[in-house]
C-alpha cells in the first residue's frame, strides 16, 4: 500500500467535509449574518515541532506567532483567540506557568484576547490554537499579475542555521549565532507591515512552510511564472555555508519555519512599500518578478533552473 503524503491526506478530508470546491488559502473566513470574520488554526506538537533546549516559554509563544504570521500575510488583525493544550499527567505547575507566561506574551505582543479552550491529557505536550479577527477582504494567494515585483519581508535561512546548531551541534560567530537561534525561538512576524501595506499587495502568502512551497503555491494559483533572480540571504549567511560547505539553496528555500511572508506588488507601488518598511525600521527584499507561463524558476547567470517545492511536508 502506498503510504499517504500530507497532500493525500488533506484530499480526503476535503472530500468529505467541504462542499463546495477547495481553494488553499493561509486562514479561513466566512460571513455571520452582516459580520465577517477570519480564523486561523495551527497546532504545534513537542516531538516534531519543539527542538531539544527550547525553553516551554518559547514554545509556547511561539504556538500563537504561527498563527499570527497568516494574518500578517493577509493584513488582517488578529483580534481574539482560542487555546487547547494537551498535557503529560506528569507535568509540573512550574512548566505550566512557563507556559502560560509564554502564550500571555504573545498575545500582549499582538493584542489577542484569549476567550476560552480546553485541556487534556495525552503523552506529550500539544497546543492547538485558533485566532479570530474581522475584515472586509483579506490577500489571497492568487492575483499576482504579469509584471509585478516579488517581495519578502526579511532574509531566509537563519531558521535552518539555527536547527544545525541546536540539532547538529553546528557552530559560528557570536552575533550570527543569536541571530539564527532568535530566529528559532522568537520569531516576529510583520503584522504592522502587513495592515499597513494591505491594499497595495496583488497577492501574499505566509512562508512558514518554506520558501520554495510558498512560491510554488502563489504561482500556482495565479497561474503565472514566477522568476527569482535574488536569493534573500545575508553575509553572515554565506559565511556560516561556506565554512560547512552547506548548499545556501537547501537553507534559503526548503528550510521552513521561516514566519516572514511573500507579497508581489505592482512596480507603480515598489516605492510606497519602500518607504513604509523604512517607517517600521525593517528590511524587504525585492527577490524577483513575475510574467507569463508556469512555474518557479531560479535565475543563475544566464539560465533559469527549475525551483521545486521541497519545503516542510509532514508524514514524509
Amino acid at each position: 500500500m502506498k503510504k499517504l503524503d500530507e497532500i493525500s491526506i488533506i484530499k480526503i478530508f476535503q472530500e468529505n467535509l467541504v462542499k463546495k470546491k477547495f481553494v488553499s488559502e493561509d486562514v479561513e473566513f466566512f460571513t455571520i449574518g452582516k459580520t465577517k470574520l477570519i480564523a486561523k488554526t495551527d497546532t504545534l506538537v513537542e516531538s516534531t515541532d519543539i527542538p531539544p533546549k527550547m525553553k516551554l516559554f518559547d514554545a509556547a509563544r511561539k504556538s500563537i506567532i504561527a498563527c499570527i504570521s497568516d494574518f500578517a500575510a493577509k493584513g488582517v488583525k488578529p483580534q481574539y483567540g482560542i487555546i487547547s493544550v494537551n498535557l503529560p499527567k506528569n507535568i509540573s505547575r512550574i512548566k505550566i506557568r512557563d507556559i502560560t507566561k509564554g502564550l500571555r506574551k504573545a498575545c500582549e505582543e499582538y493584542n489577542i484576547s484569549i476567550i476560552g479552550g480546553d485541556t487534556n491529557e495525552g503523552k506529550e505536550i500539544v497546543f492547538n490554537i485558533c485566532i479570530f479577527g474581522k475584515g472586509d477582504n483579506i490577500v489571497r494567494r492568487k492575483g499576482s499579475q504579469q509584471g509585478d515585483l516579488i517581495f519578502v519581508t526579511g532574509p531566509f535561512g537563519y531558521t535552518s542555521s539555527g536547527l544545525d546548531m541546536i540539532l547538529k551541534k553546528k557552530k559560528g560567530k557570536k552575533e550570527f549565532v543569536k541571530k539564527s537561534m532568535n530566529a528559532v525561538t522568537n520569531p516576529k512576524p510583520k503584522l504592522d507591515f502587513g495592515l499597513k501595506n494591505k491594499k497595495y499587495f496583488s497577492s501574499s502568502m505566509d512562508s512558514s512552510d518554506g520558501l520554495s512551497t510558498t512560491l510554488n503555491e502563489m504561482s500556482k494559483q495565479s497561474k503565472k511564472k514566477f522568476i527569482i533572480n535574488n536569493i534573500p540571504a545575508m553575509n553572515d549567511l554565506k559565511e556560516f555555508v561556506k565554512s560547512y560547505k552547506l548548499n545556501l539553496k537547501n537553507l534559503v528555500f526548503h528550510g521552513g519555519e521561516e514566519y516572514e511572508f511573500v507579497f508581489t506588488v505592482s512596480p507603480k507601488n515598489k516605492q510606497n512599500i519602500l518607504k513604509n518598511a523604512k517607517k517600521f525600521n525593517m528590511q524587504i527584499i525585492e527577490i524577483g518578478h513575475v510574467t507569463s507561463g508556469t512555474g518557479v524558476f531560479l535565475q543563475e547567470k544566464n539560465n533559469q533552473n527549475i525551483l521545486k517545492d521541497l519545503g516542510w511536508k509532514h508524514f514524509k
